[in-house]
């Protein structure tokens, strides 16, 4: 394929799934927004108060883990939730039902090891999911941080 054929072809994916950065976006009209809700940026120190909580009893494994949870966004009527969450050294019972998570370790280590499986370290940088039916077990091995998007 030519270098002048790639541009073209380039050009055809870009229309087909809309816009990317790069010049070729700004050839994309769209109407300027006063309100910026539909782009939200998580503060991972946030300033204002966490709602604070821990385990439920029948969960608590060990230890005695507290949690803060600084929510900070809510969406298709709070089936979709964003924030941040921390968790002070323990080990609970995991049990996502029909939620959907992702999580982004932002400092502490965690091990989680799914029901029948092995153990798996997450630490500062490292990104999961936990699919809807997840049973296993979370230790919070060193207070950990996360940024979460849960999904219901």
């Amino acid at each position: 394929m030519r270098t002048g054929d790639l541009r073209t072809r380039a050009c055809q994916v870009t229309d087909a799934v809309g816009p990317s950065t790069g010049a070729a976006a700004t050839n994309f009209s769209s109407p300027k927004r006063k309100d910026m809700s539909l782009l939200k940026t998580i503060d991972t120190h946030p300033s204002f108060a966490p709602r604070e909580s821990g385990p439920l009893p029948e969960r608590l494994i060990s230890g005695n883990p507290a949690f803060k949870t600084w929510v900070q966004d809510v969406a298709r009527g709070d089936m979709i939730r964003t924030g941040v969450w921390e968790a002070t050294p323990g080990e609970t019972r995991s049990v996502k039902g029909e939620t959907f998570e992702f999580c982004h370790i932002l400092s502490g280590i965690v091990e989680l090891t799914p029901e029948g499986g092995e153990p798996v370290v997450y630490k500062a940088g490292d990104s999961f999911v936990m699919k809807p039916g997840f049973v296993g077990v979370w230790k919070t091995i060193e207070t950990v941080r996360k940024i979460y998007v849960i999904v219901m």
